[in-house]
């Protein structure tokens, strides 16, 4: 060996950055933090979406109460104006009458002359009953709500509807459970249905075979408005021509030739005082439908 001495080289080792751990404490929060934002972002999103279409179904709600309410004050000054022209009228005919009866008396042994004079006391009754109609509906009316059965009150209205029914080789089809208690006034209810029951028979006879009615009641929906029941009365008929869709519970509209136009109209003040509506559509291949939710 000889004196010199050998220096070992010191192996090379990997430079660990000050604070290490606390830089991977901060990526792993920056990471939970990132989630955490992800998910707020998405319930809110899903927040929007929601307020939004409860928004749309508050808008249609009260476009249809605002819609509602005009056709109420509408049906109000209609009424109010009706009844003072049916007071105007009642006095005359008054007159009219009493004047026919004493002209029969001296034609009584002129047989075409008394012939003419029955007929003008006929059509003074006739107007005399139109003008009570007006009075009966421009009457306020007094609800009288009791426990009853839809169920009977339906069976009742279809019983006096049966010779209208019959008249037009029309069937009725009912649709709802055999016993239903409701409160409500069964007369003036029960009164209602069958106005709905006649106008349905009516228009179900334009189609061919005499057409069928069907009415059907059920429990309110859970989203409905209704507290107690829907009623519904669809005919087979041509339906509503949507111009005259807002018109037909107006007094004294109709499209009928012999109709006086108080029948729907009558209807909606009976629903109405018993702080229900009723709405018409038209139902695609079945005619029109009238609902009662009360």
């Amino acid at each position: 060996m000889n004196g010199s001495t050998t220096m070992l080289a010191p192996r090379a080792t990997a430079e660990v950055p000050a604070g290490g751990s606390d830089y991977a404490r901060r990526i792993d929060e920056l990471g939970r933090i990132i989630l955490a934002y992800s998910d707020i972002t998405e319930r809110l999103q899903q927040s929007h979406d929601q307020l939004t279409r409860t928004v749309q179904t508050l808008r249609k709600e009260l476009s249809e109460k605002n819609r509602l309410l005009e056709r109420k004050n509408r049906l109000a000054a209609l009424g109010e104006m009706a009844a003072g022209m049916a007071h105007e009228i009642r006095n005359p005919l008054g007159g009219i009458q009493l004047y026919a009866s004493l002209l029969a008396k001296d034609v009584a042994d002129r047989s075409d002359s008394l012939e003419l004079v029955r007929k003008i006391s006929g059509g003074v009754k006739r107007l005399e009953g139109l003008v009570g109609q007006v009075l009966q509906f421009t009457r306020e009316i007094n609800v009288h709500p009791a426990a009853m059965d839809l169920a009977d009150a339906v069976r009742q209205a279809v019983e006096y509807a049966g010779p209208a029914f019959e008249a037009r080789s029309t069937r009725c089809v009912v649709e709802g459970p055999d016993a239903m208690p409701v409160t409500a006034d069964p007369l003036l209810l029960g009164q209602a249905i069958l106005n709905l029951l006649l106008n349905a028979a009516e228009a179900a006879e334009q189609a061919d075979g005499g057409g069928q009615v069907t009415v059907r009641y059920t429990p309110p929906l859970a989203e409905s408005e209704a507290r107690q029941f829907h009623l519904a009365v669809t005919d087979s008929g041509p339906g509503i021509p949507p111009a005259i869709l807002d018109r037909i519970f107006n007094p004294f509209f109709t499209t009928k030739a012999k109709g006086t136009g108080l029948g729907l109209a009558i209807v909606h003040r009976v629903v109405e005082a018993h702080d229900g509506t009723i709405l018409a559509a038209n139902v695609p291949g079945a005619g029109a439908r009238f609902e009662i939710r009360i």
